[in-house]
């Protein structure tokens, strides 16, 4: 494989309705913030990311938004690298979706752990903020990801929370890289 191969990873967006996906996904990628909302059935866009000198080639999904009764789907499991889930600083009950949307997905997968990161929205109305970082602090430790605020209206924050998804998923997938070859499997 060439040193000049791009590393290919998708990233799912998911949180509630009406948190910031969208706005964050397109102050992302198109360096733009939308004052209308219109609801999302499901985008994906694709990026170049440069994370620690490695280029990422990037596909980002940006999903509908979730209930507590939503099925997580497949296409938000499979092929998935990392998980930037999103809720709204302004929205006690965004923020306690984040533990439900983080409990499918690992049932879903059948894992332990998935590389994901907390994002905090809309960090611009902190005059209406319900949800404090310490909470959404023990949330990330109990669960064992990155968390970080942003505002997608400011441009705050939002490159940092994909650099932190990447980090995620090359974190959970460094152990595996030095493991000793004798796990491998042999046919004959």
């Amino acid at each position: 494989m060439s040193t000049n191969a791009l590393k290919k990873r998708k990233i799912a967006v998911l949180g509630s309705r009406s948190v910031g996906k969208s706005s964050l996904v397109k102050q992302f990628i198109e360096n733009h913030f939308q004052d209308s909302y219109y609801p999302t059935i499901e985008s994906t866009f694709a990026k170049s990311v440069v994370y620690k000198g490695v280029e990422y080639d990037c596909h980002i999904i940006d999903t509908a938004g979730q209930d507590e009764y939503s099925p997580i789907n497949s296409q938000y499991a499979i092929g998935i690298h990392g998980y930037v889930l999103v809720y709204s600083i302004t929205s006690r009950n965004s923020f306690n979706m984040i533990q439900i949307v983080h409990d499918k997905i690992v049932d879903f997968c059948g894992v332990s752990k998935i590389p994901c990161v907390i994002v905090g929205s809309k960090s611009d109305l902190s005059m209406s903020r319900q949800v404090d970082s310490k909470d959404v602090e023990t949330l990330a430790k109990e669960i064992g990801c990155a968390w970080i605020e942003t505002s997608a209206k400011n441009n705050i924050n939002v490159g940092k929370v994909f650099e932190l998804c990447l980090q995620e998923i090359e974190r959970m997938q460094a152990p595996n890289q030095t493991e000793p070859q004798s796990k491998t499997c042999v046919v004959m």
